[in-house]
């Protein structure tokens, strides 16, 4: 299986609220890495590397889990850099 890289932008009332944390909780038994920081639009920025299936998996467990506060996602696909480790909030 190949692995892909993909930045996901959410929209709405994501910043104040453990987006980011839930998003490191969530990512790390699927072992994907990454990096998540708010943007100072509003959105955050998941930057995630792994397989499609466990990318998809955490976009769907966020989803559900912040339903009331997800406006709106926005998903690009690029080549892997190889990034190492959890997803790690940035600050």
């Amino acid at each position: 299986m190949k692995t892909t890289r993909r930045v996901v932008i959410f929209a709405g009332r994501v910043q104040g609220v453990g987006f980011r944390y839930t998003a490191c909780e969530l990512a790390k038994p699927l072992r994907l890495a990454g990096t998540v920081r708010n943007l100072a639009d509003g959105t955050v920025e998941l930057v995630v590397e792994g397989y499609d299936h466990e990318i998809d998996q955490l976009v769907r467990d966020l989803r559900n889990r912040f339903a009331g506060f997800i406006l709106n996602v926005l998903q690009t696909t690029a080549s892997p850099e190889g990034l190492a480790g959890p997803v790690k909030v940035i600050y």
